[in-house]
């Protein structure tokens, strides 16, 4: 069943015929694209999903489609408030829902933003790695206890990992100068890293851990992206690979969330970075897009990550 999938399946072929009724998820991002549709795919085969936005009004409005879905199902959808650019937002999100005490099978770590002009979050992290990585970092570590044993955490990463591994010894850009898909690569590669030291710590109890290019999409993740930006973009991927940027659609860029949350294997995904609804192969190769860096699973540079992030942030875990 996990192999019949592909670059143009969408959730609701990958959730065929499935009844995901008593499961319980959570989804950050649930504003627009991708979280929306990845929830309102999971509530209308009967899961109760948790998604979380920092714009809780605008998530009201962007998830109409998921309240309808859960009502003719059975399922559930219901709200939360978290700001991953705030290190206070995150602990008070995470706080409520250990305080609730209530498990979750799975958690996809869907939320993000792209080649952001430089800036800082409200504890002063470089935007791309504070929001990619370290508010993920810091709320999943604190809500991992409520993942059930034989649970998940999906992590959204990109092909956009393969533009640089992390810095661990300039993580801010103090002393790089900024480039916006640099800092976007460093810190999909964390999102990959992330996942391939969570898999080590919690594989024990069957909580396992991946991360996955949804895609190329046309969502609000390039809000900063200009005209003249999509073009250099076009331009440079032609000339590494020969050919135009292929574009999917919101539901088959979801796909493989739903299919690493509910359909793969977990000895499958864990640990392992996955696209098109199956596991990619390790791929060193420049001239295309496909696959996964082997930085992104060196498990040594995992480790350090994770103790570089515990600095960051101020907890150990």
């Amino acid at each position: 069943m996990a192999t019949q999938f592909g670059a143009e399946s969408t959730t609701d072929d990958v959730l065929a015929g499935m009844d995901l009724h008593g499961r319980r998820i959570l989804v950050t991002g649930v504003s627009a694209g991708l979280g929306v549709e990845t929830a309102r795919s999971l509530v209308a085969r009967g899961a109760d999903v948790v998604g979380a936005a920092r714009d809780l009004a605008k998530a009201e409005r962007a998830t109409e489609s998921v309240r309808a879905a859960a009502k003719e199902s059975g399922g559930s959808f219901a709200l939360m408030e978290l700001d991953l650019a705030s290190l206070a937002s995150v602990r008070a999100a995470a706080d409520r829902l250990v305080a609730d005490g209530r498990p979750f099978d799975v958690v996809i770590a869907n939320a993000g933003v792209m080649a952001t002009p430089l800036g800082h979050t409200a504890d002063g992290f470089e935007t791309q790695l504070g929001t990619n990585h370290l508010g993920h970092f810091l709320f999943v570590n604190r809500i991992a206890g409520l993942i059930r044993d034989g649970g998940r955490l999906v992590n959204l990463s990109s092909s956009g990992h393969r533009l640089s591994d992390v810095d661990l010894d300039d993580p801010g850009f103090e002393r790089t100068a900024y480039d916006p898909w640099i800092a976007y690569g460093r810190s999909k590669t964390a999102n990959v890293l992330f996942a391939v030291e969570f898999d080590r710590r919690h594989r024990d109890r069957g909580v396992r851990a991946c991360a996955l290019m949804p895609g190329v999409i046309q969502t609000e993740l390039g809000r900063h992206m200009t005209p003249e930006v999509m073009e250099a973009l076009q331009q440079r991927f032609r000339a590494a690979t020969g050919r135009a940027i292929t574009y999917k659609s919101i539901p088959q860029g979801a796909a493989t969330s739903v299919w690493a949350a509910a359909v793969a294997g977990g000895d499958e995904i864990g640990g392992r970075y996955c696209e098109d609804c199956h596991v990619a192969s390790v791929n060193d190769d420049a001239s295309t897009r496909h696959g996964v860096r082997s930085y992104a699973l060196d498990p040594a540079r995992a480790k350090a990550l994770w103790a570089k992030s515990e600095e960051m942030v101020g907890e150990r875990f």
